[in-house]
């Protein structure tokens, strides 16, 4: 599928299938959308609309300083 390509009715309900079940096997919204050729708003809108509960974005938290 071409970059920018509107994806509609069943190819759209596979490419959402697709993403659901790579984002539920642990992988990254951006990992995901350069597989798929696709942006990560496209990536994003996708899995929310699969009412997909998102993961926390990671890193290093700040914590309080101990006092």
């Amino acid at each position: 599928m071409a970059k920018g390509t509107r994806i509609t009715g069943t190819a759209r309900d596979k490419i959402a299938a697709e993403i659901k079940s790579a984002y539920e096997g642990g992988a990254s919204i951006r990992t995901i959308a350069q597989d798929k050729g696709r942006s990560y708003g496209f990536v994003h809108r996708i899995l929310t609309e699969a009412d997909v509960t998102l993961r926390g974005r990671g890193g290093a938290t700040r914590s309080k300083p101990s006092s």
